[in-house]
Parts: structure tokens; C-alpha cells; sequence
């Protein structure tokens, strides 16, 4: 069964679009998105294509990215009713322009996968940086109103504190450490975006996500409670690799796509915004708690190995303060119990009926 099957999924959108009255903005417009299939964009589309499902609206999709398989399995369309399209992208090797017309680009596609980024610290950076230049240059030539470019809380780097970070706050990052390939090239990435806008006048706007779960993870997402998430819905027990302790702005999916949408509509030209859902600061051990009283399981503690830690985000508190955001007339409907419960509600309706094009 495909998420977008799914009876919860649906109700769930449904909810979501109830408190997004500015999608109707994009009614009849072509918005573009990269990182389709992965967590944090997958929901975007979803949003999208069950609004136009259910208010006619008639917004055109452009799937950018590298597997047109990856988008049929996990959509069912690539073409179909004319609604959504594939379009090829590799933002880690993308030689030719791209040269299409379209008025939003969304560019979510990044190497973000903990283990990935210490087995490629080169393509998790350049893919960031040349990745999203080929996409600014597109939105300059084509004209289009605005990008929203996808960043990271990981910008913000480390620093002694106990508070949520605001957009003006950063911290020490090891310029010398290869896991800060990520958060250095989505650095330089948002300084980009500032640089083309100065320059060549592209309007663009930044979203720096805390922890995003949900039930769109798929196999290969090692962000533990990804991990967590697909193996409580299979009746696993969790296992952690450290105390818990670290502080974390988790976010269900769907609150992060309506706060995507929210940005691209109406944020501020040249800012960024944090997303962060207010009710879920919470620990990492409080979250596998969540996980495993959701799904019946036990949560075993263990010693990490020397390859996990090289993996570990140094940052013991990466909350984020979401005021900026919710002045936007952003509003979250899944605080952390509801959240993780649904997910894994989800996840076990999905796997009753499992297929090789389930997320799971």
C-alpha cells in the first residue's frame, strides 16, 4: 500500500490543508521540487496533490530528481492525469542547465543520511552548494517568484546553551571535521541564496528544519527515529547508543510540508525561519520513550561502536525557536505524543498490506 492509500494519511492531510489557506495561492501555478521522495518533500507533494484532488486547483508538479522508478513507486504517477511530472536532476552532478519554465521551486534534495555524510563528506557538500546553484540559475532565467531553499538546524553549530536558538544565534562548527561537510555546505548554501538575490535580484527564502519524522522515512533514512519509527511499527524493540540526553525541536512531517508552503507564500524575502513544533522539544530518550509506549516495545540502551559515534550530530541542544515562523499564521497540529503515535498508526496500516513501494 502507498502512504497516499492510506485512510489516516488522507484525514491527516485533510487536516493539515484545513489550516493553510494560503495554498489557494498557487492555484494554476508550476512549482518545482527536488528531494521529492524523502521525508521532509514527500509530504509537500502529497499536500499538494490532495489539494488539487479535492479543490480542483489545478497546480502543476515538477519532480525534479535522479530515479523516475523512485517517484512512480512512491506517487503512482510520473505523468498521469497531467498534474505531476518527472523531471531529470542530480544536484550532486548536474552538468546541463536546467531550463524550464515554472513560477516556485522548492529544492529539498540533499545528502542528509548520518552514515552517508561520513562515507561522502565531498558530494554531501558540493551537492549542497552545486546543486542548488543549478536551481537558482533556472529561477533567474525562467523568472520565477521564489525558491525556498531547505536547510539544516545543524547551521547553527554548537554553543553553551539551554535555550531554543532564534535565526540570528550561531554557534562553533570544526571547520576540520569531515561530518561538517553538511552543516558548512548548507552554510554556504544559504549565503548563496542571499548572494544571488544582491546580485541578480532571485527572490529566495530559507527553512532550517529541526528533527523530522513521520511515516514518509524510507528504508534507507538511518536518522534514528526514522529507524526507531520503522522498527517499533514492526513490533522490534529500540535499541539507543547513548543516554538520551541531547535536546532536540522534533517535528512531524506534515507540520514541517504546511510550514514549507507557509514560507514559500509568505516569508520574508532573503530570511530564513526555523521549524520547530513548540510542544516537542523534547530529549532523544524521551522521544524513543514515545516510540516504544506507541508500539508495545522495549527500549534497550547500548554502548555505541566507533564508527556510530563518528556519525553522532555533535550538538548536545539543537532546539529551535519557531516565533518568527508562527507570525507567518503557522500553526502545528501534531505535538510529540500525537505525532509518534500516528506515525507508527500509519506505519502499521501501510505494513498489513506491504508491497516493495511501501516506505517501509
Amino acid at each position: 500500500m502507498r502512504i497516499y492509500e492510506c485512510r489516516q494519511w488522507l484525514e491527516a492531510l485533510d487536516e493539515v490543508i484545513g489550516v493553510c489557506p494560503s495554498l489557494s495561492r498557487l492555484s494554476q501555478k508550476t512549482i518545482l521540487i527536488t528531494g521529492a521522495t524523502g521525508l521532509v518533500c514527500s509530504p509537500v507533494v502529497d499536500l499538494l496533490m490532495r489539494y488539487n484532488d479535492t479543490h480542483s486547483a489545478g497546480i502543476r508538479i515538477l519532480i525534479a530528481g535522479r530515479d523516475p522508478k523512485k517517484v512512480m513507486d512512491r506517487f503512482g504517477v510520473i505523468s498521469g492525469n497531467g498534474s505531476v511530472r518527472f523531471v531529470p536532476f542530480d544536484a550532486a552532478r548536474q552538468e546541463q542547465p536546467l531550463c524550464l519554465s515554472c513560477d516556485y521551486i522548492i529544492h529539498g534534495a540533499s545528502n542528509s543520511s548520518p552514515d552517508m555524510i561520513v562515507r561522502e563528506p565531498v558530494e554531501t557538500m558540493l551537492s549542497n552548494i552545486l546543486g542548488l546553484k543549478t536551481l537558482l540559475d533556472c529561477a533567474r532565467r525562467c523568472g520565477a517568484a521564489r525558491l525556498l531553499y531547505v536547510s539544516s538546524s545543524e547551521v547553527y553549530g554548537q554553543k553553551e546553551t539551554s535555550k531554543p536558538y532564534s535565526e540570528d544565534q550561531y554557534g562553533y562548527i570544526d571547520l576540520l571535521n569531515p561530518r561538517s561537510s553538511y552543516s558548512m555546505g548548507k552554510r554556504a548554501a544559504e549565503t548563496l541564496c542571499a548572494s544571488y538575490e544582491a546580485e541578480y535580484g532571485v527572490k529566495s527564502v530559507i527553512v532550517r528544519p529541526g528533527h523530522i519524522y513521520g511515516p514518509t522515512a524510507s528504508l534507507s533514512d538511518r536518522h534514528v527515529a526514522s529507524v526507531w519509527a520503522c522498527a517499533a511499527a514492526r513490533g522490534e524493540d529500540l535499541v539507543m547508543k547513548s543516554d538520551g540526553a541531547q535536546i532536540r525541536s522534533y517535528c512531524h512531517c506534515l507540520d514541517c510540508a504546511s510550514a514549507i508552503l507557509t514560507v514559500l507564500l509568505c516569508g520574508e524575502s532573503g530570511c530564513a525561519y526555523n521549524i520547530s513544533n513548540p510542544d516537542s522539544v523534547i530529549s532523544i530518550r524521551q522521544m524513543a520513550e514515545y516510540l516504544s509506549r506507541a508500539g508495545g516495545v522495549r527500549l534497550e540502551i547500548q554502548a555505541p561502536s566507533q564508527d556510530e559515534k563518528k556519525a553522532f550530530n555533535p550538538m548536545m541542544n539543537s532546539s529551535l525557536e519557531s516565533g518568527k515562523l508562527q507570525s507567518l499564521g503557522w500553526t502545528c497540529r501534531f505535538g510529540a505524543e500525537r505525532g509518534f503515535t500516528d506515525t507508527l498508526a500509519v506505519l502499521k496500516e501501510m505494513l498489513r498490506d506491504e508491497s516493495p513501494a511501501s516506505p517501509v
